[in-house]
């Protein structure tokens, strides 16, 4: 089964998708042989070397009161803790830009390591509270997944990856994603939001019937 997984590294909803999907893998055991590929989405794409202070991000973007955004923050926790991920960002956390991520995670596909990489951004950034677009974060990040810090260096002071990470977040643009997480499996099936184990449990079985 191929699982395209169409996220960003500093949506939270990604982890919880992330975390579901993972779960509902392992319950499925053996009747799914599922290969994941991480895909790129950035959800701020314009965003400055420096980010911008979350609470302000979340009111300029989405006009969420400091109250919504608190409530927010809680669900989100609450859910990502069911999974087992530890989310400490605060009102003073900052969003950062994530395309040298990505460039990264790419690479990293490459080396079998994508979803070692994965996880170590999410906590990097949810959970360290790190900024993912500075290079020492994510050569750090690239070793404790298993990767060469020093070959994931090279490719980030380099353009390595660029255009392709581009042309990858444009083709999914044109094909109607315009949040995450997106799952689609099998380049058919389209699971949208960070949805609990037992609902990609329940897809996961109805696709391998028909299959």
């Amino acid at each position: 089964m191929k699982i395209d997984f169409v996220s960003d590294v500093s949506c939270p909803w990604c982890v919880i998708g992330l975390g579901g999907l993972e779960e509902a893998l392992a319950r499925v055991g053996d009747l799914v042989d599922a290969t994941i590929t991480f895909q790129p989405f950035e959800l701020n794409p314009g965003m400055p070397p420096e980010g911008q202070n979350l609470r302000e991000h979340v009111f300029e973007k989405y006009g969420a009161t400091p109250e919504q955004s608190a409530a927010n923050r809680e669900q989100i926790r609450a859910r990502a803790a069911e999974v087992g991920f530890t989310i400490a960002t605060t009102p003073e956390s900052r969003i950062y830009n994530t395309f040298d991520a990505h460039r990264l995670l790419h690479w990293a596909g490459l080396e079998g390591r994508q979803l070692p990489l994965k996880h170590a951004l999410f906590e990097a950034y949810f959970t360290r509270g790190e900024n993912p677009s500075d290079h020492e974060v994510l050569v750090a990040a690239a070793e404790r997944a298993g990767l060469d810090p020093v070959a994931a260096r090279d490719v980030l002071t380099s353009d390595r990856f660029a255009g392709h990470i581009r042309s990858l977040e444009r083709q999914w643009y044109e094909a109607g994603i315009s949040s995450v997480p997106a799952v689609i499996i099998n380049e058919k099936y389209l699971i949208s939001g960070g949805q609990p184990a037992a609902a990609f449990e329940r897809a996961l079985r109805t696709i391998a019937a028909e299959s």
